[in-house]
């Protein structure tokens, strides 16, 4: 792959601004322009005091975890690292049908790009040093590099089966969740270089994770068989394996079954969310026990999890269907509240939709989704709570990123900061 010369630049910057949390309090961005920003996390000034709550013991080489409150203070309004601040401020979706990425300029809500990826590109996933993203070209197996500083692309990476990309909490290894083949392949996030390191689970429909508290395991879901894997992904060893509730399975859907879709993590660690497609709503699963707690019905094809910029409310997006391909369903945004696991917001697209997955502007003032049925680009205002704008793009938009975004470090899917 040619890089340029932001991407051959060593990449230390993120694991510096890890380390400097560690004398830094929990702040919140200024006045920060759409883009920009004040500098990396650790200096932003102003924000919530340090938390008095005892320190979280993280798995080694983890950065570490500034308020074991809120697992998502560093990802706050504009708390951009030093190594994303000058990033061009973009939007980048992946349009599955048509084998592209669509570039959007997010302070105009117009294309200003589009480039060939690979076959079935699925999301944008930012690296763990945040110097690189890569569009998942999940049928071409490969990867398509893209350089954040300029919004170019770069020669394709060849891996087999990239459903989903991850990353672990040390950032030493780059996870390939390759759906197809029930397996979690461990690499080096730089070279993707495939190996023998591979989990093999019995987890049909293998597609999305997020880690606990401290970094030590991984919560994946089974979209095939209504069920989540936890996995101790230092010793690689299965933990145990979950079967979600099907008390709310609808009928008519495309399985007789729950469907889990995107899992988030509680800003305390307490708590999994695991949005279900076929449920119509969000399991709610004790991390330490690894049993369900509740569930609440949220909305029809209940499927990504995004937390808000002051990790206080869970925004959760209802696709429309509980089958594929169904465009201008009844889809839109429940928001819940974290501390109190109840609905407090209900917010239906305007004439229907399709909303995949996607992630905030730096500012957290808007929210932007893959429409993935009805090919276009949905913009949420967090503010008005209105549906402002949808943006025509390729076929099939689905997990796309904006960028930047706050935080020392990404775990991988559409934007998952810490």
């Amino acid at each position: 792959m040619q890089l340029s010369p932001r991407l051959r630049r060593a990449r230390v910057a993120a694991v510096v601004v890890g380390a400097s949390v560690l004398a830094a309090s929990c702040g919140g961005g200024g006045d920060v322009q759409a883009g920009g920003g004040d500098g990396d996390a650790a200096g932003a000034e102003g924000g919530a005091p340090v938390s008095t709550a005892a320190p979280i013991d993280v798995v080694p080489g983890m950065p570490p975890v500034v308020d074991p409150t809120n697992l998502y203070s560093e990802t706050g309004p504009n708390m951009l690292a030093d190594t994303v601040k000058d990033d061009a401020f973009r939007v980048y979706v992946p349009n599955e049908r048509s084998g592209t990425v669509t570039v959007i300029d997010p302070t105009t809500y117009e294309v200003i790009d589009t480039y060939a990826t690979g076959a079935i590109p699925q999301h944008v996933v930012p690296a763990w040093d945040l110097e690189t993203l890569y569009a998942l070209n999940n049928s071409g197996n490969s990867l398509t590099p893209i350089d954040p500083a300029t919004g170019e692309d770069g020669k394709n990476i060849p891996i087999e089966d990239p459903y989903n990309l991850y990353f672990t909490p040390d950032g030493q290894h780059a996870i390939i969740v390759q759906e197809a083949l029930e397996r979690l392949m461990f690499v080096d996030p730089h070279t993707f270089e495939e190996t023998d390191d591979v989990m093999q689970l019995e987890c049909a429909g293998l597609n999305h994770i997020d880690f606990s508290i401290d970094g030590k395991y991984l919560v994946a879901t089974c979209e095939f068989e209504g069920a989540a894997v936890k996995v101790d992904w230092v010793n690689r060893t299965v933990l145990d394996k979950l079967v979600l509730d099907d008390a709310n399975v609808v009928e008519g859907g495309y399985q007789n079954l729950p469907m889990p879709q995107d899992v988030r993590v509680s800003p305390d660690g307490s708590t999994f969310y695991f949005a279900d497609m076929i449920s119509d709503g969000v399991h709610i699963v004790d991390a330490a026990t690894f049993t369900e707690k509740a569930f609440l019905k949220t909305g029809r094809g209940a499927h990504g999890l995004y937390p808000s910029r002051d990790g206080k409310q869970l925004y959760v997006i209802n696709r429309g269907a509980n089958t594929f391909d169904v465009p201008s369903g009844p889809g839109g945004i429940t928001i819940i509240d974290f501390a109190t696991n109840e609905i407090v917001e209900q917010h239906p697209i305007p004439g229907g939709g399709s909303p995949d997955m996607g992630n905030f502007t730096p500012d957290g003032g808007e929210l932007w989704l893959g429409g993935r049925y009805d090919h276009v680009v949905y913009v949420f205002d967090t503010q008005t709570k209105e549906f402002t704008h949808q943006i025509e793009v390729g076929r099939g938009p689905h997990g796309l990123t904006v960028w930047p975004q706050p935080g020392r470090y990404s775990l991988g899917h559409t934007g998952n900061m810490r």
